[in-house]
C-alpha cells in the first residue's frame, strides 16, 4: 500500500487536496473489484497542515488535518497544494515547509507539486537543475524567480530525481493517473481515467496556452512596435519596416525589443499571428485557407507548421477540440 501525504496550507485550493483524495479513492475502489482476493486498499491518503490544526483554503473551505506534517514517520509521496498569487515565500510557514520538505526528500521520500505549487517546491532549491512544469499563466514570473530550474511550459506532468510538477489547475488528474499506474496498474490507470472522465491524450499545456501580448515593461517605443504590428498583422512586412515605422533602426530596435519583451520581433510576430488564428479557428466558419491568409501567411504549409510547433495541434485538430461549444452557441 502507497501513502499518499496530502500538505494544507492557509490559503491553498482546496481542489487539488480533496481532488487528489476523492481520485485516490476511487482507485482504491477499483482496485478491490479487480484484485477480487482480499488484498487491502492501494492507496492510503493522510491531511497534515504545519502544526496539525485546521486550515481556510481558498474560498473559505475549511480543512481538518490529521496531525501535524513532523508527526510523519513513514510516507511514500508529500503532496505539495497550488496557491494564488502574489505568492509570499518569506512567509515563516512557508519556509517551515520549505525546510520540512527538503528534509522528506533527503529521506528518500517523493514530493509532488500541483499547478503553482511548483513555485513552493521551486522555492526548497530542490528543483534546481531539474526539468519541471507550473501553470502556464505564471510561467514567465517562474522563469525570472527560479532561473536555475528547466522549466518546460508546455508539459502537463513532470518527472524527475523524485520530483513531480503539473501544470495548470486540473493537472493534477494527471499526476494521480501517473501514481494508480505506477503503483497499480495501466490496466487500472485506464479504468480511472474513464470513470474520472480524464482526458489521458492530453499530454500537453500548449493547445491552452494563451499570451499576454501587452507585458509590462517601460519602453514606450516597443510597445509601439507591438500596438503597430497588433494593427497590421494580417498583412505582409518586414521587421525592419516595423523599427522604421517607429523611427529606430533594424539593430538597435531588435536589441531593445529583446530587452522589454523577452524574445525577437519576429517570435513576437508569429505568437500574435498565431493566437489570432486560434481565435479564428474558436469562433468563426472561415476555412483553414481563409484563415492563414487572414492573418499574414501566404504559404499553407509554413503556416501549419507553424501552428503545430506553437499548440502541439494541427489548425483542423485545434478547431475540432476548443471551437464546439462556441459554435454551438452560436448556432443554437
Amino acid at each position: 500500500m502507497a501513502k499518499i501525504t496530502l500538505l494544507a496550507e492557509n490559503n491553498c485550493l482546496a481542489s487539488s487536496i480533496a481532488g487528489s483524495v476523492d481520485a485516490l479513492t476511487i482507485a482504491n475502489r477499483w482496485w478491490l473489484y479487480m484484485k477480487n482476493d482480499g488484498a487491502g486498499p492501494l492507496f492510503e491518503t493522510e491531511i497534515v497542515s504545519i502544526d496539525g490544526q485546521p486550515v481556510v483554503a481558498q474560498g473559505g473551505i475549511t480543512l481538518t488535518p490529521s496531525r501535524a506534517m513532523h508527526e510523519i514517520e513513514e510516507t511514500d509521496l508529500i503532496l505539495l497544494p497550488a496557491f494564488l498569487p502574489p505568492f509570499h515565500m518569506d512567509n515563516p510557514r512557508i519556509k517551515a515547509i520549505c525546510q520540512w520538505a527538503k528534509y522528506q526528500h533527503k529521506s528518500g521520500n517523493e514530493i509532488a507539486s500541483t499547478c503553482t505549487g511548483t513555485f513552493l517546491l521551486a522555492e526548497t532549491g530542490l528543483l534546481n537543475g531539474c526539468v519541471a512544469t507550473t501553470n502556464w499563466q505564471f510561467a514567465e514570473n517562474f522563469k525570472r524567480q527560479y532561473p536555475k530550474v528547466n522549466l518546460q511550459i508546455d508539459r502537463l506532468l513532470t518527472e524527475d530525481n523524485g520530483l513531480y510538477c503539473t501544470g495548470a489547475a486540473t493537472a493534477f488528474m494527471n499526476l494521480c493517473l501517473h501514481l494508480i499506474e505506477k503503483f497499480g496498474s495501466p490496466d487500472l490507470a485506464s479504468r480511472c481515467a474513464k470513470g474520472l472522465l480524464v482526458d489521458t491524450a492530453r499530454q500537453s499545456q500548449a493547445p491552452y496556452i494563451v499570451y499576454d501580448f501587452w507585458e509590462n515593461h517601460s519602453d514606450e517605443q516597443v510597445m509601439k512596435a507591438q500596438q503597430w504590428m497588433g494593427k497590421n498583422y494580417e498583412n505582409k512586412f518586414s521587421i525592419d519596416a516595423v523599427a522604421k515605422s517607429i523611427g529606430i533602426s533594424p539593430r538597435h530596435f531588435k536589441r531593445r525589443f529583446k530587452n522589454a519583451t523577452g524574445e525577437t520581433p519576429l517570435a513576437y510576430l508569429q505568437r500574435l499571428r498565431i493566437e489570432n488564428a486560434k481565435r479564428f479557428l474558436e469562433r468563426t466558419r472561415d476555412t483553414i485557407n481563409e484563415i492563414t491568409w487572414r492573418v499574414g501567411y501566404e504559404d499553407i504549409s509554413s503556416f501549419r507548421r507553424l501552428f503545430i510547433k506553437h499548440t502541439g495541434l494541427s489548425p483542423k485538430n485545434y478547431r475540432n477540440k476548443f471551437a464546439s461549444a462556441y459554435r454551438d452557441k452560436v448556432l443554437h
